[in-house]
């Protein structure tokens, strides 16, 4: 990984080499051209003094005068500190001695030479410069003039010394100047990288300030406006997530979403509840984990599988019940229309097709038992109208028994109405309760039933206080009351006693209606309250019933905003409890 520098330490660096190569460059071609411009002066300077002995040897070089032009040289080189060579071409000795030079082959060739090299005579560093002397246009002899350059090297030394040194002052100033640029620089910069992070972490509230430079503060006006577009588009966000939160959780539909992994994206209150699992621990985890059940699973699977919408019922084991769940299924799609998992929206339809069923047995019993007494009734009709009438004591039987069945058939279309008259009225009923001495409405529905219980010879006793007070509609709670004892005296052997109780404890006011009875096993209590259902069919119908009795019981006290429990023992009887929550009220 590469390591990562601030802008900084990343200007800085560029502007001090920029700065430092400018100054060494300025430096190395100032010497150089500072040593070229003091040896072409020298140069010069060495041809003007060859010009001078040039006009002193001139008449002595034919004929050639060597002590004399030897003469001229050395005293004219001694004044003026250089060395003086004339070389003639009509002089061998010299030619051999120094006609190889350099400066004298090039002045030989061009009129002037000059050349720089190390002196071993000497054992200095000189500077030769070579002139050449003409007669009449031909070259009768080059003047060598040199000096030692050593002086100077050391000016130029010197000189290059004092620009190294201005150079370095010039270097520190150009750091401390590219410091103060690099950092006047890189601030703005910095604040935006600040401003960029605080945006990062949420906080767009914070601002770049303007400066001098247009670009960062094009920069900044970027900035802001895309912190002002994020703010909105937040703002929006939140807005409908928090819609979209209230409207999930105010459904009574449970909702699940789920990628195509099979986990969980979101889960509603509602949903989770089906499952008695919290909604934060519920994201992340696939439906097998959801609930052990694999038929959900099952459905979850073909829902990725499969685009299309569809829906399933399924019974599902959620904690010690069973519920009813309706799953229905479509695909989950992002914003360009990419199928990003499925959407299971679940409602909990148990109470409905418990209600659908009771409403099939209802349709199923009715007819059963409406079509039995008519098809008696319609029987022995035609019986007699194909001549019973003609005999006397066969129509008296025959009509007994049609009496019979009409008796039966009217009970049922009674016992109807008034189920569906309470059901009703039940809001109507509640507007007319009032307070009532329960004594009074028991003793009415024991004297209703009296006759009857006479005839079986079984004997109704009552244990309630004349002070009780209880608040509800007396007309239905002894229609309740007599419907309880009717049933004791049909279910109950000759010579039997049935008890009713009425007590008030801890603001609740029961009624208990006991019988010696042949009781009702476990399996048939939950259902007794059920339209038409009979625990013993042949027995009940022969002894009278329509099978709507508890069924009137259970919704009077619905009414009333209580319930009913049974307590039974086969053999051996029963007792109905009616418990109210409306609290009796004691008069002393």
């Amino acid at each position: 990984m590469v390591k990562q520098r601030r802008l900084l330490w990343q200007l800085y660096p560029a502007f001090l080499f920029i700065a430092l190569l400018s100054i060494v460059s300025v430096t190395w071609y100032a010497g150089s051209s500072l040593k070229t411009f003091y040896l072409n002066q020298t140069s010069i300077d060495l041809e003007a003094r060859a010009r001078l002995v040039e006009d002193r040897i001139l008449p002595l070089l034919e004929p050639l005068n060597r002590k004399a032009v030897d003469a001229v040289c050395k005293s004219m080189g001694k004044r003026a500190e250089t060395r003086i060579t004339v070389i003639s071409p009509a002089d061998p000795l010299t030619m051999d001695n120094h006609g190889t030079r350099p400066e004298v082959m090039e002045a030989l060739k061009k009129g002037m030479g000059q050349s720089i090299r190390f002196s071993r005579t000497l054992q200095r560093k000189l500077m030769y410069q070579g002139t050449a002397v003409r007669k009449g246009g031909e070259i009768v002899a080059v003047v060598r003039t040199s000096i030692p350059v050593d002086a100077v090297d050391a000016v130029l030394y010197t000189i290059q010394i004092k620009i190294a040194l201005a150079g370095l002052l010039i270097a520190l100033i150009s750091a401390f100047l590219s410091f103060l640029v690099s950092r006047h620089m890189s601030r703005p910069l910095e604040r935006i990288r600040q401003v960029a992070q605080a945006y990062s972490r949420g906080d767009l509230e914070a601002t770049i300030p303007f400066s001098k430079g247009r670009e960062i503060n094009e920069i900044a006006r970027t900035m802001k406006g895309m912190a002002d577009g994020m703010r909105e588009r937040i703002e929006t966000i939140t807005r409908q997530r928090n819609e979209l939160n209230t409207i999930l959780s105010s459904m009574i539909e449970g909702v699940i979403a789920v990628d195509l992994q099979g986990r969980i994206l979101s889960i509603n209150r509602t949903a989770a509840d089906f499952f008695h699992m919290d909604p934060v621990r519920c994201v992340g985890m696939t439906a097998e984990e959801l609930s052990r059940n694999p038929r959900l699973a099952g459905f979850v699977a073909r829902a990725l599988r499969e685009r299309d919408t569809f829906e399933e019922d399924m019974t599902i084991r959620v904690g010690a019940e069973d519920r009813t769940l309706n799953l229905h299924s479509t695909s989950l799609l992002d914003s360009r229309g990419g199928r990003i998992g499925t959407l299971l929206v679940i409602a909990d339809v148990t109470r409905v097709r418990k209600l659908e069923n009771m409403r099939r047995d209802f349709v199923s019993n009715v007819s059963h038992e409406i079509k039995t007494p008519i098809t008696a009734v319609k029987g022995f009709v035609e019986t007699l109208l194909d001549g019973a009438l003609d005999n006397p004591d066969e129509a008296r039987r025959f009509l007994g028994i049609v009496e019979k069945h009409t008796r039966r058939l009217e009970a049922i279309v009674e016992d109807l109405l008034s189920l569906s008259r309470i059901e009703q009225e039940g809001d109507l009923a509640k507007t007319a309760f009032e307070e009532f001495h329960l004594r009074n409405v028991l003793g009415s529905a024991i004297q209703f039933c009296h006759a009857k219980a006479e005839a079986k010879g079984v004997t109704i006793s009552l244990d309630c206080s004349e002070t009780l007070l209880t608040k509800g509609n007396a007309r239905l709670m002894e229609q309740a009351v007599v419907n309880l004892l009717d049933n004791a005296i049909q279910y109950s052997p000759r010579e039997t006693s049935i008890f009713v109780r009425a007590r008030e404890k801890d603001g609740q006011t029961t009624i208990g209606v006991t019988d010696q009875g042949c009781g009702i096993p476990s399996d048939h209590i939950q259902r007794i309250f059920e339209r038409f259902y009979r625990v013993d069919r042949g027995r009940s119908r022969s002894a009278g019933g329509t099978g709507l009795g508890l069924a009137i019981v259970k919704h009077i006290v619905q009414v009333h905003g209580g319930e009913i429990s049974v307590e039974s023992t086969p053999e051996k009887g029963s007792t109905f409890t009616i418990h109210l929550k409306q609290a009796g009220l004691n008069q002393g």
